[in-house]
């Protein structure tokens, strides 16, 4: 029996694991390193234990130092979760001689399947189809060279120890096989501390679709169906789904039943995941198989209805499978989208920062999140920056996939770059909602997938929402207040003695400033504007509700979510991700003397010049010093004649927003 439960993983994959142990009656022990000690994990669990540093090697990847940890606190079991120690056979090992339960399967099986070449040999011997390659021991180029000619180009070469993409090439010509060769082996040295390479027939179309496997220690073996993991970015998936759209149930079978040929030819126990190339002619190949839980495995907890940490626990203490393989049923259809801190539009490289807005799309039966943060957390440089998993279900894959692009619509971050634009322009693609699934949809699609927007464009989010923007700017202002008082003329009240009140507001927008005029209004009680952005005019009004802007513009209402950032403001509903800024707001009057004229950094930046010397006289908007931001130089302009009496910022040094740039007179300058 399994009492006492140690995690020994991080992130979503640890509270995932410990609900499941809640749900069981089994008592949970989280572990966790100096940047996981407020962690959504270690908050869910009922004790924690810490590691050590940060950096993975020295604390999650120590197995020793967990094994120990395990046995001070009376651990019954250990789950590794996925990643880290999870196909670690030595860790396995260390759990047996310590009378320690691995929830997981025999170290002798993740020893067969961590090395590509052997597993090849392995499923050759047991009957398992495999897509033509050479898997031999000699190394030479020659012998390598010779088998990719033989069985014609293009040809995959991959790394024996490899996975997630590390030296693997495209090789589609002879002329190319030498250079793409030294090239996989230098990444895969350098990754893996191993160049043995594999060369196979590479598929120009194929699909990736993998099946769930379950073995208990009684000899019974099921499939829990498929999973369509096509939709990848390097050779990592982005998007998966149960069942594989457009595969029939023979092949389903087929399929299944090589699966399960696979894990017996191991004596495999546990969760098992088997995977396949399925080429345009149904046929299929093993590629590899992956001795523990998937990332992915919601979609298929969502198909059948059953909990697969339930399953682990359960085989975990010896006893025989929930069910038969004629027991297992498979209903409608379910999609994962992992969430990522990353750009998609920069080579999908990770980004870190704070969350600083985290808003999630409501839970219930047909929409789950899979996470292990929280608003407030920062994403760290240490480790896989995926956020969450967001999984749907649907009674078919169309209503799943509506319920999906409706449930990225309201997921919402802000404080890191991530791929949730990207995630539902993947799953509005025409070809994608078709089920034209490959693994080079992205790069097939790449240009509609990363189609730049232009501020200028008539159909652009950007801009249909710079009205918000706009108001959004004006009621921050206004409830946000000043450290000192300001002039009555630099107030956002309309009130003025024989005028409304006008200024222009400059918003930088997709990297572009926006000019909008502004006049400010009174509708009763309520304060409103009249905007005008080129040829456009806007009646705005409005308010702000904790993270909300209720808008009405033009008569229409609609609600956004916002954050403000450092000063860099984000929009979010369902159609609108929409970032911007504000540079500056010019009244209009003329009547302040040179003390009361703005010259505040309009937002975080870095000063590139000074352009006039303290004490010269300059002109009415001649420019007195360049900053940039965000990728741009503004200028700070004289509001009127006179002249700098001092600079508190030099070239090159960083200054915050809303921080004092200079000291200006409007007194006649001295001669110098």
């Amino acid at each position: 029996m399994i009492n006492k439960l140690l995690i020994a993983n991080r992130g979503e994959i640890a509270c995932r694991v410990i609900k499941t142990a809640n749900a069981q009656g089994i008592k949970t022990v989280a572990v966790y390193s100096d940047a996981d000690k407020n962690a959504l994990h270690v908050q869910m669990a009922d004790e924690a234990v810490y590691l050590g540093p940060s950096p993975s090697k020295e604390s999650y990847l120590l197995g020793e130092l967990i094994i120990e940890k395990a046995k001070n606190l009376g651990v019954d079991a250990i789950h590794p979760g996925y990643g880290f120690l999870s196909e670690n056979a030595e860790f396995a090992n260390l759990c047996a001689k310590n009378n320690i339960i691995f929830v997981g399967p025999p170290a002798s099986a993740i020893e067969a399947m961590g090395s590509k070449s052997a597993a090849k040999h392995i499923m050759e011997k047991a009957g398992v189809p495999l897509v033509p390659g050479y898997h031999g021991d000699d190394q030479s180029e020659a012998v390598l060279k010779g088998a990719a000619d033989e069985m014609g180009y293009p040809v995959l070469l991959k790394a024996a120890a490899g996975g997630g993409g590390k030296g693997m090439r495209q090789v589609w010509s002879e002329k190319e096989f030498s250079q793409a060769l030294n090239a996989a082996k230098r990444e895969s040295m350098a990754s893996f501390g191993d160049d043995h390479m594999l060369v196979e027939k590479y598929l120009t179309r194929p699909r990736h679709v993998e099946i769930q496997v379950f073995c208990d220690t009684h000899g019974n073996g099921v499939y829990l169906f498929e999973r369509d993991c096509s939709v990848q970015r390097r050779h990592q998936k982005i998007i998966e789904e149960a069942p594989a759209p457009n595969m029939s149930q023979s092949v389903r079978e087929k399929m299944g039943e090589a699966a399960i040929l696979a894990a017996k030819a191991i004596n495999y126990v546990g969760a098992g995941t088997v995977e396949f190339l399925l080429d345009e002619d149904d046929s299929f190949y093993f590629m590899e198989m992956n001795t523990r839980l998937q990332v992915e495995h919601p979609v298929t907890e969502m198909i059948t209805r059953e909990d697969l940490v339930h399953w682990q626990l359960t085989i975990a203490e010896g006893k025989s499978l929930p069910k038969q393989q004629n027991e297992l049923t498979l209903t409608g259809h379910a999609f994962e989208a992992r969430i990522y801190a990353e750009d998609p539009n920069n080579e999908f490289l990770p980004s870190t920062g704070t969350l600083c807005l985290l808003r999630t799309p409501k839970e219930n039966d047909v929409v789950r999140v899979d996470t292990g943060v929280v608003e407030g957390d920062e994403v760290s440089v240490f480790y896989d920056p995926m956020i969450a998993k967001l999984v749907v279900w649907g009674e078919s894959r169309e209503i799943a996939l509506k319920r999906l692009i409706s449930a990225l619509g309201d997921y919402y971050i802000d404080g890191v770059s991530t791929n949730i634009d990207f995630l539902k322009r993947v799953s509005s693609h025409p070809a994608f909602v078709a089920a034209e699934l490959t693994t080079t949809f992205v790069e097939k699609h790449h240009d509609s997938l990363f189609s730049t927007i232009s501020l200028d464009a008539p159909n652009d989010d950007t801009h249909a929402n710079i009205p918000a923007m706009a108001l959004l700017s004006l009621l921050n202002r206004k409830v946000s207040g000043s450290n000192k008082t300001p002039p009555v003329w630099s107030t956002a009240g309309a009130w003025r003695a024989n005028a409304n009140h006008t200024e222009t507001l400059t918003l930088l927008c997709n990297q572009e400033e926006v000019h909008v005029e502004v006049k400010h209004q009174r509708h009763g009680t309520e304060d409103a504007w009249e905007l005008s952005v080129g040829d456009n005019s806007y009646h705005v009004k409005g308010k702000l509700i904790d993270r909300a802007l209720q808008a009405t513009i033009n008569g229409y209402k609609s609600t956004f979510t916002y954050s403000d950032n450092d000063g860099v403001f984000t929009l979010f509903n369902k159609d609108t991700h929409a970032n911007f800024s504000i540079i500056s707001a010019s009244l209009g009057d003329d009547s302040s003397d040179g003390n009361d004229a703005n010259f505040s950094a309009p937002m975080n930046g870095t000063i590139v010049a000074h352009l006039v010397e303290k004490g010269v006289l300059v002109k009415k908007g001649e420019p007195i010093l360049v900053m940039e931001a965000m990728k741009m130089e503004h200028s700070i302009i004289a509001p009127h004649d006179g002249s700098v009496e001092e600079f508190f910022f030099n070239p090159g040094e960083l200054v915050d927003g809303g921080a004092t740039l200079l000291a200006f007179s409007a007194k006649e300058a001295a001669e110098v």
